[in-house]
């Protein structure tokens, strides 16, 4: 968590509490721009609140409950409670290590999971956000790792530029791959075809995209029921500029 910033998961953001109707799941792998997109879902009111709740890394938003399956237990039946709006609908987004590291060390939470994402005899519903831009994404990616920076408020103060590395963004674009691999069988050993959504057309018409998700999942959006969520602030792009014109280079003298 970063001290003094606002990332969502405070309780002042929680809503009044109910059990969930319709659960969904937001599926990405990292640096898709799905902070974005789960906030842009999460302030119409209407698509719960889909954000990191199975993050127990020692860097995330549960920590605490890192190699504790009793408080990660007790925090997923909180907060399908605590971030299911009003009208009954509850998002968890999601990253294919995160579900790994529940296969691994929790896999009764993870029964628990799918059977609250996929309830017998109604359809599972997932929606899957990736981007076009397979370079762009590599490079974000690449970045990000090295400089250990993943979102803008953290780009104040002095921080040294990554320098350019081919190594670092043909192994970023492997993550990546492996990890969209992952989701696909997934979906496919599950007979489920996502919600399929860009981040390129997200970036650019976020209302639409919120209009799809809810049609998707069969529910209505009120604009009476907007919420007040902590604003999600785009990265300076001037260094991802930086590195895609050294990789152009490096393809051009190939």
């Amino acid at each position: 968590m970063l001290d003094g910033v606002e990332t969502g998961y405070e309780g002042k953001f929680d809503f009044p509490g109910r059990q969930p109707q319709v659960a969904y799941m937001l599926a990405t792998v990292p640096r898709t721009g799905s902070s974005y997109l789960s906030h842009v879902l999460w302030q119409t009111g209407c698509l719960g609140a889909p954000l990191e709740y199975l993050n127990f890394d020692k860097d995330g938003p549960y920590f605490f409950a890192h190699d504790a399956p009793d408080q990660q237990d007790w925090l997923w039946r909180s907060v399908l409670r605590r971030r299911t709006s009003p009208n009954g609908v509850f998002g968890v987004k999601c990253f294919p290590m995160q579900l790994e590291a529940l296969h691994q060390g929790n896999p009764a939470l993870l029964s628990a999971i799918w059977s609250a994402l996929l309830p017998a005899g109604r359809p599972g519903r997932i929606v899957y956000l990736s981007r076009r831009d397979r370079t762009a994404h590599a490079i974000s990616y690449a970045r990000a790792t090295i400089s250990g920076i993943w979102r803008q408020e953290q780009e104040a103060g002095a921080r040294v530029e990554p320098e350019y590395s081919p190594d670092a963004l043909a192994t970023a674009a492997q993550w990546i791959d492996l990890q969209a691999s992952g989701w696909e069988d997934m979906f496919s050993n599950l007979r489920i075809e996502p919600l399929r959504l860009w981040y390129e057309d997200v970036a650019a018409r976020p209302d639409e995209a919120a209009r799809s998700v809810a049609d998707y999942l069969g529910v209505a959006l009120d604009p009476a029921a907007v919420v007040d969520v902590p604003s999600v602030e785009k990265q300076s792009e001037a260094g991802s500029r930086a590195w895609a014109e050294r990789h152009a280079e490096a393809k051009r003298g190939a």
